[in-house]
């Protein structure tokens, strides 16, 4: 029988279309083991991800990766599960890597009902097929995720926010500039001709980026909100998307070189991640946003729509459709897990 994976169902609206009977992991919540010093924990799927980012912050750390916390059913915030499932990442991701660089192991149940287990909580323990990090972005398709360990961070001792009026070519060349050179940028944000670079780390290093960078300094009580806000997609920028989309547009997630040049698209542009990420809010057809994205060697998501029949993930060449199809014959050859979420034909 398939089977849809479901938590608070925050992320339903990202990938395919949902199908199957629900299988919810909430009743697997819980911290199973938390090592401040170690900068690991182990967390039950089902956990909602509030829960461990408050009990994170207790002992000053976090989840580096900061991924999104889109609001679910009973205003939930979304589960560690589906986190790793999504593969989302906020903010940070090109500083300080993505869910995938985070994950050190999981246990999950798979296709034929086996339980498994991959990773450690340790990047030395790690041996043979790095399935836990294999899980990340699977949007469930290879088994039913119970349990992940992940590497946590502390928090910087010092962050500063700058802002900077240009146009988009002239702050694509800035922060790949910026981006070669010894400073602590943390994350940078570009839209409607503003500029803006988290630094964050030892005091003197924040102190002395700020002061060869220049740009305004933008007071902390307004500099968090807004990077609060870009990771949990409920800034200015997305809640207009959304308003676009309800009236037929799409929005779009570009994943490019942060070298590539500026994508003369129809519509809405915000930029993160050194160029690296560019959200788009386009009516254009989807087919010529893709040409566009692998123009300059990259590719395209189809986040939010109200039509998703041109598939929400790149097509994939064939090698690469092979090599899917193969994986999971190998942890699902039944297909009951979250089908058609990642690809129709998976």
């Amino acid at each position: 029988m398939p089977l849809r994976i479901t938590g608070h169902g925050s992320k339903d609206f990202y990938g395919g279309p949902l199908q199957g009977e629900t299988l919810s992991t909430l009743a697997l919540a819980g911290v199973t083991a938390y090592e401040p010093s170690e900068l690991y924990i182990s967390v039950l799927a089902g956990t909602p991800l509030m829960q461990v980012e408050n009990l994170l912050a207790q002992q000053r750390q976090r989840l580096a990766f900061q991924p999104p916390r889109f609001v679910g059913a009973g205003d939930g915030r979304g589960t560690v599960g589906g986190m790793v499932a999504a593969g989302l990442s906020g903010p940070t991701r090109a500083a300080l890597g993505s869910v995938r660089d985070h994950v050190l192991g999981a246990v999950l149940i798979n296709g034929q009902g086996e339980l498994l287990s991959f990773g450690g909580t340790v990047m030395k323990n790690v041996a043979g097929f790095d399935v836990s990090r294999v899980l990340a972005g699977s949007m469930g398709q290879l088994g039913l995720i119970t349990e992940v360990t992940l590497k946590v961070l502390p928090w910087p001792a010092a962050s500063a926010t700058l802002r900077f009026e240009f146009d988009q070519p002239a702050a694509l060349k800035a922060i790949n500039t910026w981006g070669g050179q010894p400073l602590p940028i943390e994350a940078s944000a570009w839209w409607d001709g503003a500029l803006l670079l988290r630094l964050a780390g030892a005091d003197a290093a924040v102190g002395a980026a700020c002061r060869k960078l220049g740009g305004d300094v933008i007071p902390a009580e307004l500099a968090e909100p807004f990077w609060t806000g870009l990771r949990d997609q409920t800034d200015e920028f997305f809640v207009g998307a959304e308003r676009a989309v309800a009236g037929g547009a799409r929005l779009w997630r570009l994943s490019l070189p942060s070298t590539a040049p500026e994508l003369k698209l129809h519509g809405e542009q915000l930029i993160e991640w050194g160029g690296a990420q560019r959200w788009v809010v386009t009516p254009m057809e989807p087919l010529a946003v893709r040409e566009a994205a692998a123009s300059v060697g990259g590719h395209a998501t189809l986040f939010r729509a109200l039509d998703k029949s041109a598939g929400a993930f790149a097509p994939l060449s064939a090698p690469l459709a092979a090599i899917h199809r193969r994986l999971k014959a190998s942890f699902d050859p039944h297909g009951v897990f979250n089908p058609g979420r990642l690809y129709a034909d998976l």
